[in-house]
This record gives structure tokens, sequence and C-alpha cells, in this order.
């Protein structure tokens, strides 16, 4: 079953400097974390904060280009999670076609937010992260227990602009 979630907020995990993007359930108390990169945390961000830029940036220009061919982003799906990585759907209407694309969450959650678009999750997934609660990401029914961790849209912006790139080089998998 699918359940509509919205973004609650962004942080970033304080012992590895990757942002979170938090999913709540629209109907519920339950949140789903899911970890993202910098560039993709800086889309969520700068569309939860209505920044306007001269050009448009690669998820601005990925709705213009569906747009202009003809298609509507009518969903995302966030399907499920295979070792600890999530997958997501585009569900996108074009000449009375619904055309599915596999996608990262992150990509598709700045996308729906651009395109006023419903992000969905499947029910397993806000099961397993209700019962995956712990001291390490701390969670109440409004979501994030106040923490040095948690940082709003703009606190996020400038903490990844100020990221270096050697920053990156620390997480070689």
């Amino acid at each position: 079953m699918l359940v509509e979630v919205r973004v609650q907020s962004l942080w970033l995990d304080g012992s590895t400097n990757t942002p979170v993007v938090i999913l709540r359930e629209l109907a519920g108390e339950r949140v789903l974390p899911i970890w993202i990169g910098p560039g993709e945390a800086s889309a969520i961000a700068t569309e939860l904060a209505a920044m306007e830029f001269a050009r448009p940036l690669t998820h601005d220009l990925l709705c213009a280009v569906m747009k202009g061919l003809g298609g509507t982003l009518e969903k995302v799906v966030i399907s499920r999670v295979e070792e600890s990585t999530y997958y997501a759907e585009l569900l996108v209407h074009r000449n009375g076609e619904m055309i599915s694309m596999d996608a990262r969450p992150s990509d598709s959650i700045a996308i729906a937010l651009r395109a006023d678009a419903s992000i969905f999750a499947h029910e397993e997934l806000l099961e397993v992260a209700e019962d995956e609660k712990s001291a390490e990401f701390p969670l109440s029914g409004e979501g994030l227990t106040p923490s040095s961790n948690v940082m709003g849209p703009d606190e996020l912006e400038e903490h990844l602009r100020r990221l270096n790139p050697e920053d990156f080089g620390r997480f070689i998998p």
C-alpha cells in the first residue's frame, strides 16, 4: 500500500556529514529518513526556501524538458530499499500513457517539489523505519528531537556551500 508523505525537514548526520531528508506521512506520525548527497540536499533546500536563480538548475531543467515534451509528473513513489539504497520511480503522464522512470529518491523529491507533485512511500518502508529508530537517529512524534545536528533548509544550504571537495574523499565505499 502507498502512503503519501511530505518533506518534513533536512538535517545533517553529524557522524558522516551526510545530509538526510526526512519524509513524514501526511496522515500520521511515522517518518522515513533517507541519506542523500549534498547536491540533491542543496536542490531540495533551495526549493523549500523558494530561492530563485537567473538560470535553471538541473532539476528545474528536467521539469522544463518534461513539460516541453508534453509530460506531467503525476507522482513520485519511494518504492523499495536494497542494501541500504532506496529506489524511487517518477510516474509521468504523457499522451494518455503513464510512464514509469527509475530515479534516485533525492532527485525524485527535488523534482516533485518543483512540479508540485505528490510523493508516496510504500507502507513497508515506513514500518521498517519505525522499527529501526535508535539513539543514533533520535525521532519523536514530531520528527527529529532537538539536537545540534538539526538544520533548517537555510542552515543546510550554507553548510553545503562551505564544504570542501576533500570532505567527500573520506567516504570511499
